[in-house]
């Protein structure tokens, strides 16, 4: 028989001895209280708070989560729901079912605490503890459904963040992770808001890709922020405050710990896609949110199965006889969100079951956002964007689109990344991430992609170009010193000129010196009288590649003469043709 979860135990409602004992034993691991939640004060009630969570959002946004507990052993039937497959009680749960990780799931966990083990070793994180964040935010990815590189098969939301009954985040990703442009959402299976996800995100499997959505990236990033500020995950007060900093409800680290310490216990791997799914949900830790809903249900759990028992399960009698409300009912097939206000209601949505199934998409149509070009090193102002449509025409929302900068090109998304996802809104638009130009010049494709499907793709040209080259308007001597030497000589005082645009410094800005003839008719480049030298002490007349400084100063290198006497001129000139000619007297030497 199938087992039966979401139970959620409050004062005053244990419902069987069972029930008290699995709790007394469940709160004494943790920490008796907190100083406060996001959005509700009934966590506040508990006695004796030592742990309040860290400053700042929770990684989460405070969003909804599942409320399943690990299945409980009986007291008159050892080894009950304890994974040894022994004797499980179907009203309770099936043990070895619930202890099932999906392979991926699995494999990414642990590969996220060997990367932590190595490179932040004083945090002691176990992967066990991401598998019971993950089960409590996602299930387990929606019972593993993801594909062999991690990434999840269909996008898992969390609710919009608008302050009604979560907390008001307004859009910081333009929609590029959640697809949602007016506020954010949680996003993947760890469940990251996209504000956190800019800080916190990884590449967990080595694809160049930090993917929300990719359970190696999300596993690696969650591992990373339960160890930030020299967490010791061994402690048990540095462990609670870093599951609150996910979400900050003593709920939420109640039932994050009771499956941290089922795992503990033991698990296995199930093939993807056949984990066991949650049922319960929890808008932001409100464990009194449904308790009123659908009270008297006749008997029946929320899977319809009658409780044995005398009617003592999750439609039972509380120790103040009245009667116990049961669990929510699953959100068929979805990310486990209750939307504000919604008291359990599926809010439509390209991810809600619930609703019709909008036509699959059958290929991608760029979207004209005008000329993408960027001057190198700088920030595109627009982003690529792609329209996803089923095979009328008409769009699709969401749609898991890839973007991949292919060509010769150091040219990158934010976060250093050549490959990056964004979900398609409701109007089938998908907006990739800002794109940053490297200092390499010309053009390069962003090719979009499906996550999944074979559908046809498409292509967006983009355009590096070159900085404008800085310019001067006027050339002029640092100082007044008249430049004189003998023949054979070197001239003392270098020349030193200043370059200025509209009257301010003009750095940067490229110089060309040149020997030239002193015929005010025909000045050409002169093969006699004073030269610089190269790198093997040989004579030049002509000096290419000079620059001004920061304070748009230049000064050239060392003048030599050689045995012609006369008045000879060095002209200065820069591409736009502003032009300086410098007097050089040499003199016969006496003797």
């Amino acid at each position: 028989m199938a087992a039966r979860f979401g139970r959620r135990f409050r004062k005053g409602a244990a419902t069987t001895a069972v029930a008290a004992i699995a709790m007394a034993a469940l709160t004494a691991s943790q920490a008796p209280g907190f100083a406060g939640t996001l959005h509700h004060d009934q966590d506040r009630q508990t006695e004796g708070a030592t742990v309040d969570p860290p400053a700042g959002t929770p990684i989460d946004g405070g969003s909804s989560y599942h409320t399943d507990l690990p299945p409980l052993p009986t007291p008159d039937k050892p080894g009950a729901g304890d994974g040894s497959g022994a004797d499980d009680d179907p009203a309770i749960g099936t043990g070895p079912a619930q202890r099932g990780i999906p392979a991926t799931v699995l494999d990414a966990y642990k590969k996220a605490e060997a990367e932590l083990r190595r490179t932040k070793p004083g945090c002691n994180l176990p992967w066990q503890l991401l598998a019971a964040i993950g089960k409590v935010e996602s299930g387990q990815a929606r019972g593993g459904a993801v594909d062999a590189q991690g990434t999840t098969r269909a996008p898992i939301l969390g609710p919009q963040l608008n302050g009604n009954g979560f907390a008001r985040i307004t859009d910081t990703d333009g929609g590029a992770y959640d697809g949602d442009t007016t506020h954010d959402r949680a996003v993947g299976p760890m469940q990251f808001i996209p504000s956190t996800w800019a800080n916190w995100g990884k590449d967990g499997n080595g694809d160049g890709e930090r993917d929300p959505n990719n359970i190696y990236d999300a596993a690696l990033a969650a591992g990373g922020y339960l160890c930030a500020g020299g967490r010791d995950l061994s402690d048990t007060t540095h462990l609670h405050r870093a599951i609150l900093g996910y979400n900050h409800s003593q709920e939420y680290l109640r039932t994050v710990l009771s499956w941290f310490e089922f795992y503990k216990n033991g698990t296995h791997e199930v093939p993807d896609g056949t984990g066991v799914l949650p049922s319960g949900t929890s808008p932001s830790g409100s464990s009194d949110k449904n308790k009123d809903k659908n009270k008297g249900d006749g008997g029946k759990g929320d899977g319809g199965n009658k409780d044995k028992g005398g009617g003592k399960g999750e439609s039972g009698k509380g120790d103040d006889g009245k009667d116990k409300p049961p669990s929510p009912k699953p959100r068929p097939g979805g990310d486990g969100s209750t939307p504000p206000g919604g008291e359990g209601k599926p809010t439509p949505g390209p991810t809600d079951p619930s609703t019709p199934a909008p036509a699959p998409v059958t290929g991608l149509v760029s979207v004209d956002v005008g000329e993408l070009t960027a001057t190198a090193g700088t920030e595109f102002a627009r982003s690529p964007q792609v329209r996803a449509e089923d095979a009328a025409g008409k769009p699709v929302a969401g749609v898991r689109v890839q973007y991949e900068i292919r060509g010769e090109t150091d040219a990158v998304f934010a976060g250093d990344a050549r490959r990056v996802s964004a979900v398609s809104d409701a109007r089938g638009i998908a907006t990739a991430p800002k794109l940053r130009a490297g200092e390499r010049t010309g053009s390069f494709t962003v090719r979009a992609t499906v996550v999944g499907r074979d559908v046809t793709a498409a292509e967006v040209t983009a355009t590096v170009t070159a900085p404008p080259r800085p310019q001067a308007d006027t050339l002029s001597r640092v100082d007044l010193t008249v430049h004189q030497t003998t023949t054979g000589g070197e001239f003392a005082d270098p020349v030193a000129i200043l370059a200025t645009y509209r009257g301010k410094a003009a750095a940067g800005v490229p110089v060309t010196a040149t020997m030239i003839t002193s015929d005010p008719a025909n000045p050409v480049p002169n093969d006699r009288g004073p030269f610089f030298k190269d790198a093997k002490d040989q004579p030049v007349r002509t000096l290419t590649g000079l620059t001004t400084d920061a304070e748009g100063k230049l000064t050239l290198p060392k003048i030599f003469a050689d045995d012609q006497a006369g008045v000879f001129q060095l002209r200065l000139t820069t591409p736009e043709g502003t032009s300086l000619i410098v007097k050089l007297v040499v003199t016969a030497s006496i003797g």
